[in-house]
């Protein structure tokens, strides 16, 4: 199977993946707050990501909501025939895809950005 059929099948499932992963951290108050002050922001490999130094808390937070995304991406890539890794970078793909103008998300090349009207820096293999 090629790898752009795979990263679209993977498209597809990931956004059904993380829809209850992402619904339950955004009903979190303490990870609305993170999100809201640019505390943390979507990575590229479809993790969440610490913008700047950070409390034991914070850290705690983000590192709850990523086992359970791993959770998520290694079930459905299971399911899917892709790897873990294939889901996690087109989640985060569309995670970033759908940051709003505000929240924090880290270009391919590492750079954290602020999201504005315009479309976020995403890698080129992000369909």
């Amino acid at each position: 199977m090629k790898t752009t059929t795979i990263l679209t099948a993977a498209a597809a499932i990931g956004l059904v993946a993380l829809g209850a992963t992402a619904a339950f951290a955004q009903r979190d108050p303490a990870y609305a707050a993170a999100r809201s002050a640019g505390q943390i922001g979507e990575q590229p490999d479809g993790y969440i990501g610490i913008v700047g130094a950070a409390s034991p808390d914070l850290r705690a937070l983000v590192g709850d909501i990523n086992i359970k995304r791993k959770a998520a991406y290694t079930q459905k890539a299971s399911a899917s025939g892709a790897t873990v890794e294939q889901m996690a970078f087109t989640s985060g793909c569309n995670l970033i895809a759908s940051t709003s103008a505000g929240e924090k998300y880290q270009t391919p090349s590492g750079v954290w950005k602020t999201r504005t009207a315009a479309a976020p820096d995403r890698d080129s293999r992000c369909v």
